[in-house]
C-alpha cells in the first residue's frame, strides 16, 4: 500500500523542492536584471564579505573551475571592480580586494535582493517568523550532512568537451524521447560550425562539472549582431535537482547582456517540459510554433525569446 502525497515524507520533500526552486527563481531574477550574471553576483558577495581573498579562497566556496573564475576576475578587474595586491605569506598569491567602485556596485545588488526579500515576507503577515524558524531548522539539520551530494560547477570547455556534448545529446534523447540518430548528426553540426567560427568576444559554451564528471552544457552563440541564441542546453540525470538548467541558462543571460545584445532566441520542442520551464522561469516568451516530422518522430518546434 502506498501513501498519498500528503503523508509520504519523500514526495512531500520533493514537492517542496520543486517549490523551493521556482521561488528561488524568482528571486535570482533580480540579479539578471543587472550587469552581473549570477555567477558574478556571487563572487562579489564573497568580497564584499571578506576582504583581500586568494582566488583559490573563493573557487572553493563557490565550486567554480579556476580558470572560469579567472575570467571573472579579470572583467572585474578591467572594469575597477577590484584591486590586486601580492600575499605577505606568498608573494605567487595575490589578495583581492573591492574597490569603491567594486563596493558601489554590490551595494546596488545587495539593495535590489534585500528589498525583494522584505516584500516576499512582508506579504506573509505574522507567518513571517514561522518560515524564517523553518528555514533555520532546514539549514541545521540538513547543514550537518557530511554526505552530500557536491554541486557542480560551471567552467569552461576543455579538449574532449566537445564529444561529450554530442555523445551525450544522442544518448539521452534517444533513451528519454526517441529521438533518432538524426538528432545527433545535427548537434555535431551544431558544435562543428561553434568550433570553426569561435568568436570569443560574443560567443560562450559553459560545461557543467561535477566531481570530474561532464553533466550539462549550454552554448551562446552569435545570431546578429543583436540577436544570440541559446543552443544545446543539456543535463545529464546525474547532474538534476539541483537548479542545475537555471543556472546554465542565467550564465548564458548574464553573458548575453555584457555584450549588447538586444534579445536571445532559441528553438525547443513541445515536449521538452523541463527545458520549457527552465527559460520560462528565465522570462523568455514563446513567439511561434509550428508542427514537423525530424528526428523520427512528430514534433512541435517552438521559438522562444528574451528581450534584453
Amino acid at each position: 500500500m502506498s501513501c498519498s502525497p500528503a503523508t509520504d515524507p519523500v514526495a512531500a520533500v520533493r514537492a517542496f523542492n520543486r517549490f523551493y526552486t521556482r521561488k528561488l527563481g524568482v528571486l535570482d531574477q533580480q540579479l539578471l536584471a543587472s550587469p552581473y550574471s549570477l555567477t558574478e553576483a556571487r563572487v562579489l558577495y564573497e568580497l564584499a564579505h571578506e576582504d583581500s581573498l586568494s582566488a583559490r579562497t573563493i573557487g572553493d566556496a563557490l565550486g567554480l573551475d579556476a580558470g572560469y573564475l579567472s575570467r571573472i576576475l579579470k572583467g572585474f578587474t578591467e572594469k575597477g571592480l577590484i584591486s590586486r595586491k601580492p600575499s605577505a605569506k606568498d608573494r605567487r598569491l595575490h589578495q583581492l580586494s573591492l574597490t569603491a567602485k567594486g563596493r558601489l556596485a554590490f551595494g546596488r545588488l545587495n539593495r535590489g535582493s534585500h528589498d525583494h526579500v522584505e516584500a516576499m515576507l512582508n506579504k506573509l503577515g505574522t507567518d513571517a517568523p514561522r518560515v524564517v524558524q523553518a528555514m533555520t531548522i532546514i539549514e541545521k539539520l540538513l547543514g550537518t550532512d557530511e554526505g552530500h551530494r557536491p554541486l557542480a560547477m560551471l567552467r569552461d570547455p576543455r579538449p574532449g568537451d566537445m564529444g561529450w556534448v554530442v555523445q551525450s545529446h544522442g544518448a539521452l534523447y534517444a533513451s528519454e524521447y526517441g529521438f533518432d540518430a538524426s538528432f545527433e548528426g545535427l548537434v555535431a553540426d551544431i558544435v562543428a560550425k561553434y568550433l570553426a567560427a569561435f568568436d570569443p568576444s560574443r560567443e560562450r559554451c559553459w560545461i557543467a562539472d561535477m566531481d570530474g564528471r561532464q553533466v550539462g552544457s549550454i552554448f551562446l552563440v552569435k545570431g546578429s549582431d543583436d540577436i544570440a541564441k541559446i543552443r544545446l542546453l543539456i543535463i545529464d540525470p546525474a547532474g538534476r535537482g539541483q537548479g542545475l538548467g537555471h543556472r546554465l541558462v542565467a550564465e548564458a543571460i548574464g553573458f548575453a547582456r555584457q555584450c549588447g545584445y538586444r534579445k536571445i532566441t532559441l528553438w525547443t520542442q513541445s515536449n521538452l517540459f523541463a527545458a520549457r520551464k527552465i527559460y520560462e522561469r528565465a522570462g523568455f516568451k514563446l513567439v511561434a510554433s509550428e508542427p514537423h516530422r525530424s528526428f523520427g518522430q512528430n514534433l512541435v518546434g517552438e521559438t522562444w525569446e528574451l528581450v534584453l
